[in-house]
């Protein structure tokens, strides 16, 4: 008769599953983000150096360099004063519509980018609801630098904001009104206390924001029109390439992203080691 096999003891099933947990992340990792990552690399770089360097130092790419930069340049900055005064309103005051201003902020989440760049021409293109205005004032919107940004600055929209309202919600008030009962006026509470106590949370809503910023395909895509050396960002122009069927050439600017998001990466994890550290 076989003895009764020894139960497990549940410090072990708990080690079992933690590394079958931590097995299947890194395989998932693996499969969607790291094997692609190199695959880019090693395509656009099979060709050798020259293809390599010849692609991304083509006239049309650095306009789109220029372009993309510029884009993030003008709605990040748009959008961090926008996250400041919401997320201040919303953690610091009680008012009417403070439920409906968190549902905008969190819209561009639960809307399709194509969408939103559809609704901005209908908004602003030749067509659309102000276009004949426009046209008549030589104002242009879409296919241009201005549709771009408002695209940019729509999908972005929550990034800043979503990552203070919960820092500020969780400081309180006590800070805030300690100041003003020593003095201090409302821009002076804001710029020296509320700020300061925000600014690992700022400036990582600041890196997410540009991450999405120079990344933004679906809602650029709408607006720009595709225009080579003028309203092409990085994403389009490695859209346009690849469906050129270039065979180094949308891999090479693709690797130009692929920095952007590993720098940005990098100065995450960075500004998240900086905040345990003075937790």
């Amino acid at each position: 008769m076989n003895a009764p096999r020894a139960a497990r003891s549940p410090n072990e099933e708990h080690s079992i599953v933690r590394w079958l947990l931590i097995a299947l992340a890194g395989a998932f990792a693996l499969v969607f983000l790291l094997l692609p990552l190199v695959n880019v690399f090693a395509q656009a770089f099979s060709s050798g150096l020259g293809p390599y360097w010849k692609a991304v130092t083509n006239k049309d790419t650095g306009s789109a360099i220029r372009l993309t930069l510029l884009v993030a340049a003008i709605s990040v900055p748009l959008n961090v004063v926008f996250g400041l005064a919401a997320s201040w309103a919303i953690a610091k005051f009680n008012f009417r519509g403070k439920a409906l201003l968190l549902t905008l902020i969190d819209l561009p989440f639960s809307i399709s980018p194509v969408v939103a760049g559809l609704l901005f021409v209908l908004l602003y293109g030749v067509n659309g609801l102000f276009g004949t205005w426009l046209t008549e004032h030589h104002v242009k919107i879409i296919f241009a630098l201005p549709g771009i940004v408002l695209a940019t600055i729509f999908v972005t929209f929550p990034y800043v904001a979503r990552e203070l309202i919960p820092i500020m919600e969780a400081q309180g008030s006590e800070q805030e009104e300690a100041a003003l009962t020593l003095g201090a006026s409302g821009w002076q509470t804001f710029w020296m206390v509320t700020v300061p106590s925000v600014k690992w949370g700022l400036l990582y809503g600041i890196i997410l924001c540009n991450a999405r910023a120079m990344g933004e395909f679906g809602a650029v895509e709408v607006v720009s029109g595709h225009i080579a050396g003028q309203t092409d960002t990085l994403p389009l122009r490695v859209d346009k390439l690849y469906n050129e069927f270039d065979p180094v050439a949308p891999f090479a600017v693709a690797t130009l992203l692929a920095l952007l998001a590993l720098v940005t990466l990098g100065i995450k994890l960075f500004l998240e080691w900086k905040t345990r550290d003075e937790l």
